[in-house]
């Protein structure tokens, strides 16, 4: 299992982040003109969870 995230961690971190930063710069210029963000939510969340997790489950496996 360690394995994935190790994965996660070292090639798709880079690219979760852009997703992360992408979708929260977009809902803001949504909020702004009070439009629907739904979708850039949730591919803001399932990012910030997998960049996270990936993060804890390293640290925690590392010991």
């Amino acid at each position: 299992m360690i394995n994935i995230f190790m994965f996660i961690g070292f090639f798709l971190m880079p690219i979760l982040c852009l997703i992360f930063c992408l979708n929260l710069v977009s809902i803001l210029k949504k909020v702004k003109h009070e439009e629907k963000t739904t979708v850039n939510t949730f591919w803001l969340t399932i990012s910030f969870t997998l960049i996270m997790w990936s993060i804890a489950v390293l640290a925690a496996g590392t010991n």
